[in-house]
């Protein structure tokens, strides 16, 4: 028993409390109850000097002497009134952004003009324009240029690497979508200014001249002509509008890009929308049948469902954000805006009313001649985007998400827009986010199957130079498995490494089971790989056997004495921990995502210039 002399702070006073540690915590709470009148069990007491909350198991002795006393009833209802002043707050900023809203609509009653066509004007050529990319030629043509097969593997890895393994359809047409995106963004070409068409180097633009019947024959009305610093040939630009010549040319601004990547993306089937953005700038939004919604789609940026990228990241002040397809056209504002208040005062071309009846003939113009099924399912769609675009309207920003500045084109063509952003150094990254599955078992397996592959070197006496020699040997196998076709894919063993793979085979066998693979020798001895389990596993562990093999090599070469005892940390990663879940502070969004630091892979690792935020 120790007698101790508590300060115990409640509120504006300070009670002085002599108390025998031996009696425990709820007779020192009855103590405090008879000076300040809060039941015991509404006390909650905290050390001032550990700013820990006190429990029936905290010893006494060891405690601050300073005490702090909460009552909890007083705590929630400070809590309560808190969340209700912010309720308030924020019932007062709605209040004010109604009221400018309905201020914005009285006012554009009286300075908007009557319809005079202009707003038809702007859209009715991207009517006739998404039209053709219904055409099946145009369509074949896209399709032809595409590496299918490719992307296909990629999008199932990317959903393995989530842990769905075994993926919806529409969750894989989600995800082949994503990766249509990204091959579209590395294999289009942004022009600032062409290259000279004589010697190829840099041009400067000279002014417009009248387009050739060649061009006018793919819709180029404007052609943009650059002169050579270098030689007097130069270069013309022809802006073609006929997406069937830009799935040749694949250069271009955000016209071209946006006009080219929508047919891709109609060409695989997806229900699809140029987007109309009157400041300026055209994307692509795709109907996700995963997500039950419109997708927003940006090929210059490589960006997706990112709808505040232009408000929030360029800062743009919109106005009007037009969806055109072979079915409609839609006013998709609320979308890309939280200020909806700020853009409605900004539209005054067309009043609200007379813009809904415009976009309501022009779709009723689209839809002639469908049946009344088809109209039935359409309409039912409008009306849910119509719903959900109101009810995102007022919601806040997504504080988690920063959104840069625009990354496509010229600098100082980005500045002069006024759409590099407030933070250049800004990339597209999330700073709250979700907890992720690592799945990564295949990495610890495939670490595990180099040990009785190099056991066996150990065992055989082989010196380095020929160790080193089998495993270039090996690596040259799995490039060539790596480069055959995932759902097919197998290797044939020539006769040179024939008698290689004898001899390693009851060690060989182990990293074939690690990489979903088996081998079989045949009458005449050839050994045959081929796939023995799911084909998306194999290429979850193609590249990571590939790296493990360059490390091993590696470290083999830089090993002193390569003896049974050398067998352990840099030359193999045995015992990893595997299959946990990771949380990261920040993500570099859509590739840098955090587990990939446990994905075996070098490639996936990156360094943030400025230090690590994550």
């Amino acid at each position: 028993m120790v007698a101790r002399s508590f300060q115990v702070h409640h509120n504006d006073s300070t009670y002085g409390v002599d108390y025998d540690t031996g009696d425990g915590l709820e007779v020192f709470k009855i103590q405090i109850f008879s000076l300040t009148s809060i039941p015991p069990d509404e006390q909650k007491l905290i050390g001032v000097d550990e700013n820990r909350v006190l429990s029936d198991d905290s010893d006494l002795v060891a405690i601050s002497e300073k005490l702090r006393l909460v009552s909890i009833n007083e705590e929630q209802q400070e809590k309560s009134t808190a969340e209700n002043d912010e309720l308030l707050k924020s019932d007062e900023e709605l209040a004010r952004m109604l009221q400018a809203e309905e201020e914005a609509l009285l006012f554009q009653q009286y300075a908007v003009p009557e319809d005079n066509g202009k707003f038809e004007g702007r859209v009715g050529p991207y009517v006739s324009q998404v039209l053709m990319y219904e055409d099946l030629q145009r369509q074949e043509a896209a399709r032809k240029t595409v590496p299918i097969e490719e992307l296909e593997e990629k999008a199932l890895v990317s959903l393995a690497k989530e842990g769905n393994s075994t993926p919806s359809k529409n969750e894989q047409d989600h995800a082949f979508l994503l990766q249509l995106l990204f091959w579209f963004k590395q294999s289009f070409r942004w022009v600032n200014a062409p290259p000279c068409d004589g010697c190829g180097k840099e041009t400067v633009f000279h002014g417009m001249a009248d387009a050739l019947p060649s061009e006018i024959r793919y819709g180029a009305s404007r052609v943009e002509i650059y002169r050579c610093n270098f030689c007097p040939i130069g270069s013309r630009f022809p802006r073609y509008n006929d997406p069937l010549k830009l799935v040749e040319t694949r250069r271009g601004r955000c016209g071209e890009w946006a006009n080219c990547f929508t047919l891709y993306c109609r060409a695989f089937g997806y229900e699809s929308r140029l987007i109309l953005d009157f400041t300026d700038h055209v994307w692509t939004e795709c109907f996700s049948q995963s997500l039950g919604r419109w997708m927003h789609l940006d090929p210059c940026e490589g960006v997706y469902d990112k709808p505040l990228l232009y408000e929030s990241g360029w800062n743009k002040k919109l106005n009007y954000v037009i969806g055109i397809a072979k079915d409609g056209v839609c006013d998709v504002t609320k979308r890309y805006t939280r200020k909806w208040h700020e853009v409605i005062s900004r539209r005054n071309i067309i009043t609200e009313p007379a813009l809904s009846a415009v976009l309501a003939n022009v779709t009723k113009d689209c839809r002639r001649g469908f049946t009344s099924q088809v109209l039935s399912v359409l309409e039912d769609r409008d009306e849910k985007e119509r719903q959900e675009l109101e009810s995102s309207l007022h919601s806040t920003d997504n504080a988690s998400t920063s959104l840069p500045g625009r990354r496509s084109g010229d600098k100082e063509w980005r500045k002069s827009r006024l759409e590099c952003g407030s933070d250049e150094s800004c990339s597209l990254s999330g700073s709250s986010c979700p907890v992720r599955a690592c799945v990564d078992k295949h990495v610890t397996e495939i670490h595990n199957a180099f040990l009785p592959i190099l056991s066996h070197f150990v065992k055989e006496k082989y010196p380095k130079s020929r160790a080193v020699e089998v495993l270039e040997t090996l690596k040259g196998i799995l490039v060539d498995l790596k480069k055959s076709p995932f759902k097919t894919r197998r290797a044939t063993i020539n006769s040179v490494s024939q008698s290689l793979v004898h001899q390693l085979l009851p060690s060989f066998t182990e990293l074939l089971n690690a990489l979903s693979m088996s081998g079989k020798a045949d009458a005449d001895g050839r050994f045959d790989i081929s796939l023995a389990g799911n084909a998306v596993k194999t290429s979850l562990a193609l590249p990571v056997a590939l790296d493990a093999l360059d490390d091993t090599i590696n470290n083999l070469n830089i090993c002193d004495n390569f003896v049974e005892d050398s067998l352990c940390l840099p030359l193999l990663k045995l015992n990893r921990i595997h299959s946990g879940s990771v949380l990261a502070s920040g993500e570099e969004i859509p590739f840098g995502i955090a587990m990939s630091a446990f994905d075996g892979l070098r490639t996936s690792k990156w360094e943030e210039p400025n230090g690590a935020r994550g």
